[in-house]
């Protein structure tokens, strides 16, 4: 929904009260002017991101994020209708049932079925845990599900994304995120590192089968300890990002990750977000974080938001490139 926006710490310089010269006042301007900050200083508080209205495009012309002329289309739809808002209350169905209701039902009948004899499972091709049916994993994440598809037009506009391109994300979960990727990217284009089970069974056995998207071959790995080898050496990454990971990881695991994943992402165009914070990095001070990066071929370009379509919220994530090869 939102563009890009981004905020970098200035030159502060003390000048003593002094009468200055026409010529001495001059040559301060002109520091001001053109002096550039070091790239890796800690940010300052970021703008929110708003809206271009006119709604992103990639390179091939598809759409990704959501226009001033979308939202007034649903606007209108909604009033058209005559449609108002209801309290969240059970509505009347064929069946009305709560999530764990629902659950309760799958449990005790083995299945919505209407199938007759044993073993009933054998018209599910893919049987699927009831838990992931009521979508209980869609709970597991502190904000509302929907705020998945933020993070990807936020992630996708500032990378530029073409659905050629190649994607990473560290730690994918249940794919909140990754679906979206997935479905706009070519088959296979989209890479993940996930080391919890049950979020890969939710991924697999759920989120992919039932959005359609299993023809789109995304690898998802299971592994930990930042360890992309299982991805082959030959990909170079158009996207690598880390929503909410990096804050549960050593200091010291995530410098090794950064290190093995510099290499594999493209020079200059190529991007890497983290989200949230980057104390793995500001602990060590400005000076100390920048030469880490520089060492690696990496630079900080700034701290970015964006808001969400839905809900009252917004994110906040930092941002490295490469700039060597």
């Amino acid at each position: 929904m939102a563009l890009l926006s981004s905020s970098s710490k200035g030159v502060v310089v003390s000048l003593p009260v002094l009468l200055l010269s026409g010529a001495a006042f001059s040559a301060v301007l002109f520091f001001f002017l053109f002096s550039s900050p070091p790239p890796c200083n800690c940010p300052v508080t970021p703008t929110t991101a708003v809206g271009g209205g006119g709604g992103y495009r990639s390179g091939t012309g598809e759409r990704i994020s959501t226009s001033t002329e979308d939202i007034e289309w649903v606007k209108k739809q909604i009033e058209g209708n005559g449609l108002h808002m209801a309290d969240n209350v059970l509505r009347k169905g064929i069946n009305p049932r709560t999530r764990q209701q629902q659950l309760q039902d799958l449990l005790l009948f083995k299945g919505i079925s209407h199938y007759e004899g044993e073993p009933t499972n054998n018209h599910t091709a893919l049987p699927c845990p009831g838990e992931l049916l009521i979508e209980q994993h869609h709970s597991n994440y502190g904000e509302p599900w929907a705020g998945g598809r933020d993070v990807f037009e936020f992630l996708a506009e500032s990378a530029h994304l073409t659905p050629n391109a190649q994607v990473l994300e560290i730690g994918c979960g249940t794919l909140r995120v990754g679906l979206h990727f997935i479905r706009y990217l070519n088959p296979e284009h989209f890479h993940c590192l996930e080391r919890d089970e049950l979020s890969l069974m939710a991924a697999f056995r759920y989120e992919l089968p039932s959005q359609g998207l299993l023809h789109k071959r995304p690898v998802i790995v299971r592994g930990e300890d930042m360890d992309f080898s299982k991805f082959g050496s030959g990909t170079m990454y158009d996207l690598i990002y880390a929503s909410a990971v990096f804050l549960h990881i050593p200091d010291k695991l995530v410098w090794v990750g950064l290190e093995r994943l510099a290499a594999k992402l493209k020079p200059q165009e190529g991007r890497i977000f983290v989200s949230h914070n980057i104390k793995f990095c500001s602990r060590l001070g400005g000076e100390e974080c920048t030469k880490r990066l520089n060492d690696l071929g990496l630079e900080y370009i700034g701290k970015f938001t964006h808001d969400s379509l839905l809900f009252n919220h917004y994110e906040i994530w930092f941002g490295f490139r490469r700039f060597r090869a």
